[in-house]
């Protein structure tokens, strides 16, 4: 593995350095007091100006889709729509939007719809990708992924309950999902909806997946679910209840009984996207650390001199590093190999980053003193978002598990 990025990431990451400079992290007081403008105005969940705008500077400078893979087949014009990096490429740019964490969305780079982007473009058909691809590529719409439930633990997605039923040329969808980031943007105009469609076939072939205009009959948004008191609006994470909702039957993927497949193809890249993000929210939190440090006096000396505190910024880089480290190894399998022959380190780093994440922003709170809680600094938002990605795209226990199976694997002959 070559740890040298190449010649075509190193002018974007400038490129990108620049305009995070220039334009994202001058905008971050906008952006809040943007959203509490809305609150107040009952418009909670209303786009925001500040992005918007963002996003047509980001185009124009060629800071668009930069997460699309090269590996799409050409029917939706990838090459209009972004530069086709390979993962080891995204990465140190994806750890560099990670630093703020609604920057993503400028570059249309953001979760859940890169994910579903990619789905739709590697297992729909081309009318599919024709109607729902090209307007998420364009930035015209936004999209959610409906998998997980209340009911079950989904955790195990075997658990999901929820019912795709054939009836002559339609499908009809019945189950409640929740936790469905995206959802609550007046944007959403797809699903990708989850569901059994045979719960009498073997394990793995009952699910299938299916798409779902936002617009239809008998999709009911319940409420927006907060994390740690946040919302997250406009994006949302929702709770909603498919009721007899009526597809045709050309919207399932791929054909019925192929979920889990689709599954694995998409949560790969969405996982390590996460994590490449959540290395620059960790270098964003040490930063911030460091200069708080150095600029508060306890006990006659400042925070900075204290060994507790060196102690912790040491810890805190090793961490960061074989982070960072780890991911880009699981990239670069992803690139050469493919996300199954990586599976293994996608676990791997999926487990370790958000984990990491939380260990470096508790640490940085903690220097922080009571400020460190509050809204007067991103940290507690931070520690939130980092938080929750230990439980998205599978919990730890579940990654923890794949990879001592695997590793149990190799010595089962023996």
């Amino acid at each position: 593995m070559d740890f040298a990025y190449s010649p075509r990431t190193q002018e974007l990451q400038a490129k990108l350095l620049r305009f995070m400079d220039d334009y994202i992290y001058p905008a971050e007081a906008r952006y809040t007091a943007e959203i509490e403008a809305n609150t107040k105005a009952g418009k909670r969940w209303t786009p925001l100006e500040t992005i918007e705008e963002l996003k047509v500077k980001a185009r124009a400078q060629g800071l668009w889709n930069l997460f699309l893979p090269p590996s799409a087949d050409g029917s939706v014009r990838e090459a209009e729509y972004g530069p086709g990096l390979s993962n080891q490429e995204y990465a140190p740019l994806a750890e560099i939007m990670g630093r703020v964490m609604w920057s993503s969305e400028v570059f249309n780079c953001s979760a859940p719809d890169t994910g579903n982007m990619e789905t739709i473009i590697r297992y729909g058909t081309a009318e599919h990708k024709k109607r729902w691809a090209e307007p998420l590529l364009d930035g015209k719409i936004r999209s959610a992924f409906a998998m997980t439930e209340p009911a079950v633990a989904s955790s195990d997605a075997t658990n999901i309950e929820a019912r795709i039923e054939r009836q002559g040329d339609e499908y009809v969808i019945n189950g409640r999902k929740w936790w469905i980031s995206g959802a609550g943007d007046p944007r959403c105009a797809i699903y990708i909806f989850m569901g059994k469609t045979d719960p009498t076939a073997p394990r793995h072939s009952q699910q299938s997946m299916i798409l779902v205009p936002a617009d239809t009959k008998g999709i009911t948004v319940i409420r927006p679910l907060p994390v740690f008191g946040y919302d997250d609006a406009p994006h949302g994470h929702c709770e909603i209840l498919f009721e007899n909702v009526r597809v045709p039957v050309s919207n399932v993927l791929l054909g019925e009984g192929r979920g889990f497949e689709i599954a694995q193809g998409r949560l790969g890249p969405g996982r390590i996207h996460h994590c490449m993000r959540l290395i620059g929210l960790a270098e964003r939190a040490l930063e911030l650390m460091c200069k708080r440090a150095s600029s508060r006096v306890a006990f006659g000396r400042t925070v900075a001199e204290q060994g507790v505190t060196r102690e912790r910024i040491a810890e805190a880089r090793c961490r960061i590093e074989q982070a960072r480290l780890l991911t880009l190894k699981s990239a670069w399998m992803m690139d050469v190999a493919g996300n199954k022959t990586a599976k293994a380190e996608i676990a791997m780093i999926k487990v370790v980053a958000p984990s990491m994440a939380c260990q470096v922003i508790d640490w940085a709170m903690q220097v922080h003193g009571g400020g460190g809680m509050s809204d007067d600094f991103p940290l507690a938002y931070f520690y939130a978002m980092a938080r929750t990605l230990r439980y998205a795209d599978g919990p730890d226990e579940v990654h923890r598990n794949a990879i001592a199976k695997l590793e149990l694997g190799r010595y089962a002959a023996a």
